[in-house]
């Protein structure tokens, strides 16, 4: 059986008695990086070998683990924090064991997508989450202009190394609409910033950028509701 387990974001505290549960009764964790999930383990006094499984190795390493589920072990999938497959490893493993008729199942967790949705102040009830967008500035914005009409919320991952970057390029793609940036979720200097995005980019002139980061950008609808009253 695969369990496809999630981890907390920040905050060990956030994990789920189910996803403790399970990692105890596995065979293998299998992870994204060995030394971040050993010191996810060592907290919860969890003792279980643990197999590498990322971007750099998941294509040569997948038919060892597809062999692993089909001689009866029970493999729990895990990243670096939130949930294995939403950009992170995982797909693979995950694609792997449907077409091969192996079992497999979520237990859920923390996720900085719903909680920077819930926090943001920005319509819940329809959302698109698109991700990492492309590193260099000409795909960046070709990315963020197939969304230039949607009516639903965009919600965004970026690394510190891009974020300034990231919102001059959203400002000029999407116009100075609202936004928040969510900084270090859960953790210690956890920060939300809100205000359009053309104050976010003053903003972030000013600011350290360090840590992860999740932006959500209203979407079109939201600017004509505003305009109209409605």
């Amino acid at each position: 059986m695969l369990y496809l387990v999630a981890t907390p974001i920040g905050n060990l505290g956030d994990i789920t008695y189910r996803a403790v549960e399970i990692l105890r009764g596995v065979d293998l964790v299998v992870c994204e990086d060995t030394r971040k999930t050993n010191i996810l383990l060592k907290h919860f006094d969890i003792s279980k070998p643990l197999f590498a499984f990322n971007n750099y190795n998941e294509k040569k390493v997948l038919p060892r683990l597809v062999q692993k589920l089909h001689d009866g072990e029970n493999l729990a999938l895990v990243t670096d924090a939130g949930t294995p497959g939403i950009s992170d490893p995982g797909y693979l493993l995950i694609r792997a064991a449907l077409d091969n008729g192996l079992e497999f199942s979520s237990i859920p967790g923390p996720s900085a997508v719903i909680m920077a949705l819930t926090l943001s102040g920005l319509p819940l009830h329809s959302f698109t989450f698109r991700g990492f967008s492309p590193n260099k500035e000409g795909p960046r914005k070709r990315f963020m202009a197939a969304d230039v009409d949607s009516p639903y919320t965009l919600v965004y991952y970026e690394s510190p190394y891009r974020l300034a970057a990231f919102l001059a390029n959203a400002l000029e793609v999407f116009g100075d609409r609202q936004a928040i940036v969510a900084n270090d979720l859960t953790k210690k200097f956890e920060r939300v910033y809100r205000g359009t995005l053309a104050e976010l980019v003053e903003t972030f002139k000013e600011e350290k950028i360090l840590g992860e980061y999740v932006v959500c950008i209203a979407g079109n609808e939201a600017l004509k509701a505003k305009k109209t009253g409605v």
